[in-house]
């Protein structure tokens, strides 16, 4: 049985102090590898750390990308780096995570949008998959993913930690995404999110954890760490009704052909 956690956030501070020892923890538990996602203030050296951390790790991979939130800091200066970054290294597998993001509005909307498709068409010219984050914007997110991913040279992209409805799934996956879920579709009130996953073939399935956040179940509460993906996992297939190894196989086998690599 091996797993791979998808989407992780363990170059932040919060595994500052033990970061050596939650990547190991990953390994122990089946965990054979982590696709990182640099976040972190574009202005800062964020997502150089993210790149150094991948490198300095074997079962790290990263992505790079400017959040939602901080789209009103995207500029050709930012650009321009954040592509250097992805030339740099073959261990930078996607450029992400973008997208929408209207619970918080941290960026106007209308820059979210343009920012969101200009970094698309970035990642289309690198030929890098994308990464999505969509917070209560699904109509949006939908409408612009249509109109910018729909033909044939697309790489195709992530909805990670998805959180819309079986309609929004669909959709997605017709242009080519892979739908993941993280520990939020463990809690006891997601029966939503539930709904949604189980219109989702095991062959577009993706698994993450979204570290340190959306711990789940028994865990919920406590810091999320790459290695609770087995929780998801399990969780997911009680709800397919398969067993756990097959889930976890087949969730392994999606991410290594649609990044094209063998992990």
């Amino acid at each position: 049985m091996e797993l791979i956690d998808s989407h992780c956030h363990i170059d932040g501070e919060r595994f500052d102090e033990d970061r050596d020892a939650v990547i190991q923890n990953a390994l122990d538990a089946g965990v054979k590898a982590m696709l990182n996602i640099g976040t972190g203030s574009p202005k800062s050296d964020s997502f150089e750390d993210t790149l150094r951390l991948a490198e300095e790790n074997e079962s790290v991979y990263a992505a790079v990308g400017i959040h939602p939130h901080d789209a009103v800091e995207y500029d050709e200066q930012v650009e321009n780096r954040l592509i250097d970054l992805t030339k740099r290294s073959e261990k930078v597998l996607a450029w992400g995570e973008i997208g929408l993001d209207f619970y918080y509005d941290h960026s106007p909307r209308e820059i979210q949008q343009e920012v969101f498709r200009r970094q698309i068409k970035v990642a289309r010219d690198l030929d890098l998959p994308i990464i999505i984050h969509s917070r209560d914007a699904n109509d949006e997110t939908v409408n612009i993913l249509t109109e910018e991913c729909s033909d044939s040279n697309f790489r195709g992209g992530i909805m990670h930690c998805f959180g819309g409805t079986p309609e929004m799934a669909k959709a997605l996956m017709e242009i080519g995404f892979l739908i993941s879920f993280a520990g939020n579709v463990t809690f006891k009130k997601a029966d939503n999110l539930r709904e949604s996953a189980r219109v989702v073939p095991l062959e577009k399935l993706l698994v993450e954890t979204d570290c340190p956040y959306l711990t789940p179940v028994p865990f919920r509460g406590k810091r999320n760490e790459p290695a609770r993906v087995v929780e998801t996992a399990k969780f997911l297939a009680e709800l397919y009704e398969i067993e756990f190894a097959e889930l976890a196989n087949r969730t392994t086998e999606n991410f290594e052909k649609f990044f094209r690599i063998t992990i």
